[in-house]
């Protein structure tokens, strides 16, 4: 049960203080847990390879009210003025890696948390240290974990910064999956002033590349945009000028809807690719890996729930929203409904990222009534009504 008060302003800064780069955790985690045991909730550290890992629950009864979160931050990069751990407050506004991405949540879920008495059910934290990193130590192996002690989480909100303007102005209520493709194209090395004795690879990917960029995948859907298809590589590391290399190669990402799979963009791609290599008579290799499928949480009692809520603290509805990158919503949605709702990403990753202080107080004023709103009346809606 709640028993104290929680600066959520406060907390935000001691975390920030904690240079948690992925994946060293620097001491954030120590101070989240010994918060979260204040206020009573029983806490696991979880360690997974060299990813630290927290989850805290308070209650053991259903319905079960999950937050998730990441306290780990992308490296400081460059063009800083002011101190990224220093968590200062200037003109209204805290400065750090992690303001915005996502330590303020953090502290402004724990400060909501903080004012629930006796909720009727649990409320937990899932919080990692590896969703700015490979994802693989972090959100995956703690819902791994939490299965195998038979522990059911009935919703979730992902704390990421989803805001365009101010805390909770989008809910985003799924994502498009993301693959990326490596191509390679092989032929046979030649002299220039030769080229029939040789098999240029170049004009073979270029036209690929031509045929693919130039593919429209779909036109959206109704709750997705158009997917997308964006090359970020072409190469042949070849510095002579009177060599045909024997190899190209280039890369691309697909940014997809739910019209799409892994395996039906894969087979489409290969396809394409099998042509091209009969036609031309070089080798084609492909190779895809899949960052995450495209979910939905398909509007519902439970997305009406965090609208409704969000609209009585700012007076507007949230836009709901399946646009961005992926987060870790994408694991979490295999065992619940999940959304994301947080405060607004405009610094998120820049130098100098930065949010207003005030916007962390609103924020936990729309996490506190969440959780009011939540237990008093928790959605009924259940596992058949998310979209894969």
């Amino acid at each position: 049960m709640a028993i104290a008060s929680i600066d959520a302003l406060a907390l935000a800064q001691a975390l920030i203080r904690r240079p948690s780069v992925t994946p060293k955790d620097a001491g954030a985690l120590d101070i989240l847990e010994a918060v979260l045991k204040e206020l009573g909730f029983v806490t696991h550290r979880l360690p997974f390879g060299d990813v630290d890992n927290l989850y805290a629950r308070l209650g053991d009864g259903a319905p079960h009210f999950c937050f998730a979160g990441h306290s780990d931050v992308v490296p400081v990069g460059e063009g800083w003025k002011a101190d990224p751990f220093a968590a200062e407050v200037r003109e209204g506004l805290l400065y750090g890696r992690g303001a915005a991405d996502m330590k303020s949540a953090i502290a402004a879920f724990v400060a909501a948390a903080a004012r629930t008495r006796a909720p009727k059910g649990s409320i937990s934290l899932m919080i990692t240290g590896d969703e700015e990193g490979l994802a693989v130590n972090g959100t995956v192996k703690l819902l791994e974990w939490l299965k195998e002690r038979g522990e059911r989480i009935d919703h979730c909100i992902v704390g990421e910064p989803t805001g365009v303007g101010r805390a909770g102005d989008t809910l985003k209520i799924g994502r498009r999956g993301s693959i990326n493709f490596k191509v390679t194209v092989s032929g046979m090395q030649g002299h220039v002033g030769y080229p029939q004795k040789a098999k240029n690879p170049i004009p073979v990917l270029a036209e690929l590349v031509t045929q693919l960029a130039s593919h429209k995948l779909d036109k959206g859907t109704e709750h997705f945009d158009p997917s997308t298809l964006a090359f970020t590589s072409m190469d042949v590391g070849n510095d002579a000028t009177n060599v045909i290399p024997g190899e190209a190669r280039a890369a691309f990402n697909i940014r997809f809807n739910d019209k799409h799979t892994p395996e039906s963009l894969a087979h489409w791609v290969e396809d394409r690719a099998l042509r091209m290599s009969e036609e031309s008579g070089c080798r084609i290799d492909i190779k895809a890996q899949t960052s995450g499928v495209a979910f939905l949480t398909a509007p519902g009692k439970f997305t009406q729930l965090i609208s409704d809520t969000v609209a009585s603290i700012t007076g507007q509805a949230p836009f709901f929203s399946t646009s961005g990158g992926t987060s870790d919503a994408r694991f979490i949605k295999d065992v619940c409904p999940v959304v994301e709702l947080g405060l607004a990403g405009t610094t998120m990753h820049k130098a100098d990222e930065c949010v207003p202080v005030a916007e962390i107080h609103a924020l936990t004023e729309i996490y506190a009534a969440i959780l009011a709103a939540y237990f008093a009346k928790p959605p009924t809606e259940q596992r058949g009504d998310r979209h894969f």
